[in-house]
């Protein structure tokens, strides 16, 4: 069997569907936003957010290449979620390919840009927190803003993923399990 490598934007379910694939089909789960994490003492937000998309790049490049040295050495495939933005990253992605699948997780848009809204707070004066850096980039004064980013974010990288992916699988709003199936169904397994 091959690794399978779940991409997608944040909130797709990378790392649920990773953890159930893993156990369903016995094989170890790895995610690169931890190894990124365990690498460097700091949070992939952290990295972006301090040094910029070139220090974040980077740190995701060498967490990918330490993931695929990791499978390599240990004989057998895995199970691997990757961060949202890998598909802007061609030597993280290179780094995995080799490994198996590239799956690309279709969220659909009201689903995630509900997630992330969810997330954002919003202070008495209405100044808006707890952003992505991209959509923060993008200076929202509303929700409304706010969804209006992730739209055009969105749509670029769903064109992205679908490029670089083997298989896309749309998730749907089905209990996780169905979802899991889908996937395994899209890879033949």
């Amino acid at each position: 069997m091959k690794s399978i490598i779940l991409m997608g934007i944040k909130h797709c379910g990378k790392s649920t569907q990773g953890r159930l694939l893993g156990g369903m089909l016995s094989l170890p789960f790895m995610d690169t936003d931890d190894v990124i994490a365990e690498q460097t003492g700091k949070t992939p937000r952290d990295i972006y957010l301090s040094g910029g998309e070139a220090a974040f790049k980077a740190a995701e490049h060498t967490a990918c290449r330490a993931v695929a040295e990791q499978v390599r050495a240990s004989g057998t495939a895995a199970v691997i979620a990757t961060g949202g933005g890998i598909c802007c990253n061609p030597d993280a992605l290179d780094s995995l390919r080799p490994l198996g699948s590239l799956v690309f997780l279709q969220a659909d848009e009201q689903i995630a840009a509900d997630r992330i809204v969810r997330e954002v707070s919003v202070s008495a004066d209405g100044t808006l927190s707890n952003l992505p850096a991209y959509i923060a980039a993008g200076n929202p004064q509303s929700l409304d803003d706010v969804r209006r980013i992730f739209h055009d974010f969105y749509t670029k990288r769903s064109e992205l993923y679908t490029a670089a992916a083997d298989v896309t699988v749309q998730m749907l709003r089905l209990p996780k399990q169905e979802n899991t199936r889908r996937i395994m169904q899209a890879l033949g397994l």
